[in-house]
């Protein structure tokens, strides 16, 4: 029986491709699971195998960023830059707060900046005139980062507001993650820099020179305006969170908030960094510094798949095992690991209520069957789980007890947790945290609940399903 040239020169291939990818699978993959599961598949699947871990498993932004960081804004940790001691903060803080502020201090490259102001701001109804009004108002500078910017007539009244912008004078630079730029067609990075806008796309997807990762993208969400006032949160810009806006085919609630005081440096100089990281060049800081604004202590983090790694992770451990009450959570897509499982579980235990609100109808089902997999694992232990109506709901939010809450980009998943940069911002101060509490109750109460005995009444097939979704969700 003969074989033919091209067999012998794919096994050929795979003889050689097979082995190196998964020695690199071996000694760079940090999740023993994960790298036993990507030397299976190196193995196993002929030339298949290394291709999909080529595409998909190596992580190319940890790389470049370490290239990037000694020659620019440091990527890393900032030891000892920060003591806490020092720090102006507020006695209720140390009381209430202080080893979780000494967390946040440990894990972000930025001091806890007291004096300022955030304002929640519901839906695209609320958000998108107050950023356009910001944009019109600009008269030096405009920094905007998306995921997404979509090709619809809300993009387009951003496109022209900030060509507008451009028009006289304002320096404006955009990035948008290279991935989300794909959502509208034809591309909004082509349409902006038609009109004359500075545009980066972070990490875009392309045959040459080849650069095929569809993981590690850019979720920051970020305006700033003339360096004192920002935007930031987990809103996407495009008419899908028009939520009363008629003939939306998909309403997606959501909540921005207007950032005013000394963060919006920090959130500045996040911003230079990622254009750093995309461009190669250096963005200026601003000459001058935000004016103070308000009452509220705050802080930025950044998490990715560079040095940044499971910083938030840490965060989210840290902050559930110092909640003495209760925690309340609001994501879109709850698949938490193993260390925040664990958390949840013993939180629950030793008596703090724990409540998390999660959406009964997801955008992405398959995501939504893998959460009901796991959701026993909570409910057992005592804590709380229930489904808020439509619409879809992707707000992010997370408080601590009455005082302690956090916001931005990141959603409970791994795909958040370990492949995307995201920002959250720490923001101490029961004004700010009250309402969140209400909201997230208030959508509670009009939902309903999640019970174990729903959890483990599901048939066989709907198991199966739900099991086989949770099976892949370290990749959805």
């Amino acid at each position: 029986m003969s074989i033919s040239y091209e067999t012998v020169v794919a096994l050929v291939f795979h003889a050689v491709l097979a082995p190196a990818t998964a020695i690199h699978a071996l000694l760079y993959k940090r999740d023993p699971r994960a790298s036993f599961g990507w030397i299976a598949v190196c193995v196993l699947f002929p030339l298949a195998g290394p291709a999909l871990y080529l595409v998909f498993g190596l992580n190319r932004a940890r790389g470049r960023a370490q290239r990037v960081g000694p020659r620019g804004l440091r990527v890393g940790f900032e030891r000892g830059a920060v003591i806490l001691d020092k720090e102006p903060l507020p006695d209720w803080i140390r009381t209430e707060h202080g080893r979780l502020a000494r967390i946040g201090q440990a894990l972000s490259r930025h001091a806890l900046a007291p004096a300022n102001r955030v304002d929640p701001l519901r839906n695209g109804e609320q958000a998108y005139p107050a950023m356009l009004e910001a944009i019109a108002g600009a008269n030096g500078q405009i920094l905007l980062t998306t995921y997404i910017l979509d090709n619809d007539d809300t993009g387009r009244m951003f496109r022209e507001a900030l060509a507008k912008a451009t028009q006289r004078g304002v320096d404006v630079r955009v990035i948008i993650d290279g991935f989300g730029d794909w959502y509208s067609l034809p591309r909004t990075s082509y349409i902006l820099r038609r009109d004359g806008i500075q545009v980066a796309r972070f990490l875009p997807p392309r045959l040459l020179p080849p650069s095929l990762s569809l993981n590690m993208r850019n979720h920051h969400k970020i305006l700033i305006i003339d360096n004192q006032i920002a935007f930031t949160g987990g809103m996407n810009i495009g008419d899908r969170h028009l939520v009363d806006k008629p003939g939306n085919r998909q309403p997606t609630a959501d909540i921005h908030f207007r950032v005013t005081g000394p963060v919006v440096a920090q959130l500045h100089r996040e911003f230079r960094r990622m254009w750093h990281f995309t461009t190669g060049t250096h963005l200026a800081p601003p000459r001058h510094s935000p004016a103070l604004a308000g009452t509220l202590a705050c802080r930025t983090l950044t998490d990715g798949p560079d040095e940044d790694l499971d910083r938030l992770t840490m965060l989210l451990v840290a902050a559930i095992a110092e909640a003495k009450r209760s925690l309340r959570i609001m994501t879109p897509y709850f698949l938490p690991p193993r260390e925040i499982v664990g958390a949840l579980q013993a939180a629950a235990i030793r008596g703090v209520t724990v409540r998390i609100v999660l959406p009964e109808r997801n955008n992405l089902p398959f995501v939504h069957w893998a959460t009901r997999n796991m959701l026993w694992e909570v409910l057992l232990h005592g804590a709380q789980v229930f489904y808020q109506p439509p619409p879809f709901n992707h707000a992010k939010l997370f408080v601590v007890d009455d005082g302690y809450a956090l916001i931005g980009s990141t959603n409970w998943d791994p795909r958040s947790l370990r492949l995307n940069f995201e920002l959250q911002v720490e923001v101490y101060g029961e004004d700010f945290a009250h309402p969140l509490i209400e909201h997230m109750d208030r959508a509670a109460a009009a939902g309903r609940a999640v019970t174990l005995d729903e959890v483990d009444g599901r048939s066989l097939p709907t198991r199966l399903r739900d099991a086989v979704c949770w099976l892949f969700s370290p990749y959805l």
